[in-house]
């Protein structure tokens, strides 16, 4: 019974440590993970829009007489290459008051908690991304192995503080800068698009952040065709010159780039309803055909 006891014991504490080390091993890669993502060169989409965004994982600034706006912020690895785009057009991170979110996966949400403390932003989010903010990334629709490695630690991100939720419709302002959110579930509960205006000269231009529309593999839930197919139709809805989202390679930010600064207009390149109903007609048709991401 004594080497029963011993051997028992061996085995709890080999497996205890094995699972420390995979807590441990998993927070290293998290805190290193880029997803492939190098920095970007920051530029002016339009007026005070700015892209501050990596290679793919975008990120965009918007610059007010009243502080600024930064919609997403990538891995925790990759929100200091943000930090300093913002610097290196000339604008301070700690004059961004406000964070804001399409949806709560690492590589368009991680970086939040580091953006927030740099700048003591106040984090704003949909109820349904909330909850994964706050607790580093666990998704309450995701495949329960996921669910348990977020908690763990394994995948994920840092927890983050939310300050305010909001409902769709909803307007945040931030001096004369205003936000309309859209909740445009599917991809997540509470993947939110975003429209605004900029004014570039004598032209008021209509802008859309557009949530990521399609199914994950990974994560879903009952209502999700339903909750795209609503989502198809709200951002169809909206008038629209310049679009972006949460991928720089699905709106062009490379190609519009080098356009820009050859073209005699700058902004020019930019304004892109077609591309903008080509990226929605693409999610349908990928949502007619059942594929998954």
């Amino acid at each position: 019974m004594p080497q029963f006891t011993k051997r028992y014991r061996l085995v709890v504490l080999l497996g205890l440590a094995s699972i420390l080390a995979l807590v441990l091993v998993g927070r290293w890669l998290n805190a290193t993970k880029r997803g492939g993502q190098g920095p970007a060169e920051p530029f002016r989409i339009a007026g005070n829009l700015y892209y501050v965004g990596a290679t793919d994982a975008a990120a965009f600034l918007i610059t007010g007489p009243e502080g600024h706006i930064v919609l997403d912020g990538g891995y925790p690895s990759t929100a200091p290459m943000i930090i300093a785009s913002i610097a290196k057009l000339g604008f301070s991170i700690k004059d961004v008051r406000v964070l804001l979110n399409s949806e709560p996966h690492p590589d368009h949400a991680g970086g939040l908690g580091v953006l927030q403390q740099a700048s003591g932003a106040e984090l704003w989010a949909s109820e349904a991304s909330a909850y994964t903010l706050a607790s580093g990334g666990d998704d309450p629709d995701g495949i329960l192995p996921l669910r348990a490695l977020a908690r763990i630690g394994v995948v994920g991100y840092p927890a983050m503080r939310v300050d305010h939720r909001f409902k769709d419709g909803d307007t945040i302002r931030l001096g004369p800068l205003a936000l309309t959110a859209h909740i445009t579930g599917g991809h997540t509960r509470g993947c939110t698009s975003w429209s605004f205006h900029v004014r570039d000269g004598d032209l008021v231009l209509n802008v859309v952040s557009a949530c990521d529309l399609g199914r994950l593999a990974t994560s879903q839930y009952p209502e999700q065709e339903a909750d795209l197919e609503r989502s198809f139709r709200v951002l169809r809805g909206l008038p629209v010159d310049i679009w972006v989202t949460c991928h720089a390679r699905w709106w062009g930010r490379y190609r519009k780039f080098l356009a820009s600064a050859a073209a005699k207009d700058a902004v020019e390149p930019f304004i892109d309803p077609q591309g903008y109903h080509a990226y929605i007609d693409a999610a349908e048709a990928e949502l007619r055909s059942g594929r998954l991401h």
